[in-house]
């Protein structure tokens, strides 16, 4: 798996550019069909209570949340000997964070301005929602270390609970009216090849030799 990681790496950045030129074609940002009606069903939704839910949702994609429970997570598994899984969990967030911001400023997409939003409008760009890349990243994580140690019976079970919670920003972050359906869809898949092709690249040989489990076994006989 290690020699296909940057198969990984190139497929997202190629799910980035293809995305940008669909939604930005010759630099000029326009909307697509999804786009309207996405933020029209969204909009026509629109209630008090769900306003509030999906408000609180959203924040599930931030690294105001993401980043300390990230940091709590990767010294978990240092402590337990796992050294590359702690190198492993905040690559992978902060690596899917800089390629959107880093994306946001190549294509200059402004936010939508369709239907009145429900939130404060980010200042920066819209194409892609990096929410959904940044939830996407932790949720990957999870499921892959999860997958890595065999500690679930039900991996489809768990990949499906895992999918509902991106799935949820995702939409929440349509629903507030802060980001076109395209930069949800585009920075979601992305996201999932970037940690993907990550895993491919930290893992590939200690997954054959066993070197990291190796070093956790040690790290529990001598606390």
């Amino acid at each position: 798996m290690r020699t296909h990681f940057l198969l990984y790496w190139l497929l997202s950045l190629a799910v980035l550019a293809i995305g940008a030129v669909r939604v930005c074609p010759g630099g000029e940002c326009g909307l697509t069909a999804l786009d309207q009606w996405g933020l029209s069903l969204a909009n026509d939704l629109r209630s008090g209570p769900l306003d509030r839910a999906m408000a609180a949702v959203t924040w599930l994609g931030s690294l105001f949340v993401l980043a300390p429970l990230a940091g709590l997570a990767a010294g978990w598994r240092l402590r337990r000997g796992h050294r590359l899984e702690a190198a492993f969990i905040p690559l992978a967030l902060i690596g899917s964070a800089t390629l959107a911001h880093l994306v946001k400023l190549w294509v200059g997409r402004p936010r939508p301005a369709l239907h009145p939003f429900t939130t404060a409008m980010p200042t920066d760009w819209s194409y892609p929602s990096a929410h959904t890349m940044q939830i996407m990243a932790a949720a990957v994580v999870l499921f892959l270390i999860l997958l890595r140690h065999r500690t679930t019976r039900r991996p489809l079970m768990v990949a499906i609970l895992l999918a509902v919670l991106v799935i949820g920003v995702g939409l929440s972050r349509i629903y507030l009216q802060v980001h076109f359906p395209s930069d949800v869809l585009a920075g979601g898949l992305a996201a999932a090849f970037w940690v993907v092709g990550l895993y491919a690249l930290i893992f590939g040989r200690a997954d054959k030799y066993g070197d990291d489990n190796q070093t956790a076994k040690r790290a529990q006989d001598n606390p």
